[in-house]
């Protein structure tokens, strides 16, 4: 596995090796401070982020490498117009690994296509985040012992929240899933994941409300209503503030349920429910931290390729998502992939 963009990339047997190595880092972090010594990560963050990012630079840090990169694209050569293939061509120069969060949907697909070095998509628009997902299942798996045989409920703005895609698109992985999809229906989960669920048999229900369904329940996954990725400000405006987890919604849930976000929430969790020993979130960051150092180990000691196959130039965008990374880098080739037997931007997974 050279890149990480998508966790559907990943088989359950490769997931299963990293998760031991985390696992072994978690139990004995002394072992691994020299592992990356004398490699060097490279963070590109083009939107603001505090826990991705600074999980991701303690996680190279504690393995005894070393970080550079940027939080504020106007402080690069961004902000003068280069181009994101330059920016990727430049950077993976000097760094062994380039981790990247854009607001743009399939942007480190794009990065993939030209770097010499393995990129970690951190998140990408609306679209996926891979490495919240190693947080969670590192996260689900360590206090329950198992992920098979679970009833997930995901609940808040499932339309944008790339963390609950990703999720979703690990879960094909393991047995014996349930999931119940708690949105409003104009913040419902895209079309293609819901193709995606039914090509891969997976259960699910949709629902508007939480309170029904939390009896049911063994992981709560809540997501905030995301202001920033709303065209229409009136939209959020009534949506915002319509699921909100109180400790005494919490007395119907069972006694074992985990509650978890991938933070930062805004209202959606209220302040009393973390004393809950259900509430697992806090704890979700750090089992997040030691999750990136494996990954950072596997792919950063990888050999570089400098001499990567020559990519098509394409003329015009063929997506018409308006946040796909297409819209705005045009030289980016016409890719395409099937997605339930239609045809989808290899980038950002829309239907074209």
């Amino acid at each position: 596995m050279r890149n990480l963009i998508d966790f559907g990339d990943m088989s359950r047997e490769e997931w299963e090796q990293l998760y031991a190595r985390a696992s072994q880092i978690i139990d004995a972090p002394e072992k691994f401070i020299d592992v990356c010594r004398g490699k060097v990560s490279c963070n590109l963050f083009y939107e603001p982020s505090t826990r991705t990012n600074f999980s991701f630079q303690t996680a190279m840090l504690r393995l005894g490498g070393s970080v550079f990169g940027f939080a504020d694209p106007n402080s690069s050569s961004v902000a003068k117009g280069e181009t994101l293939k330059d920016t990727i061509k430049m950077v993976s120069n000097y760094a062994d690994v380039v981790v990247m969060r854009t607001p743009w949907e399939g942007s480190a697909k794009a990065a993939s296509l030209y770097s010499a070095v393995p990129v970690v998509n951190a998140g990408d628009g609306g679209h996926m985040h891979p490495t919240q997902t190693m947080a969670d299942l590192t996260t689900i798996t360590r206090l329950r012992g198992k992920v098979d045989g679970l009833c997930i409920g995901l609940c808040g703005d499932l339309k944008n929240g790339r963390t609950v895609h990703s999720l979703i698109k690990a879960m094909a992985k393991f047995n014996d899933i349930k999931f119940f999809l708690i949105s409003p229906r104009e913040l419902a989960v895209p079309e293609y994941m819901r193709v995606f669920m039914k090509e891969h048999n997976m259960w699910y229900t949709e629902v508007t409300g939480l309170e029904p369904v939390i009896p049911q329940l063994d992981v709560l996954y809540m997501t905030r209503i995301q202001k920033e990725r709303f065209v229409d400000p009136l939209e959020y405006e009534r949506n915002k503030g319509i699921y909100i987890l109180t400790r005494r919604k919490l007395e119907r849930a069972k006694p074992d349920m985990l509650v978890m976000h991938p933070l930062p929430r805004v209202d959606e969790i209220t302040q009393d429910v973390d004393d809950d020993p259900r509430a697992v979130y806090f704890q979700q960051a750090r089992f997040g931290m030691f999750a990136r150092m494996a990954l950072l180990e596997h792919l950063a000691l990888q050999p570089r390729n400098d001499h990567p196959a020559p990519v098509e130039i394409g003329t015009k965008p063929i997506c018409h998502n308006p946040r796909c990374i297409t819209q705005t880098e045009t030289y980016l080739p016409p890719l395409i992939k099937k997605i339930g037997g239609v045809d989808c931007c290899g980038f950002c997974d829309a239907a074209l």
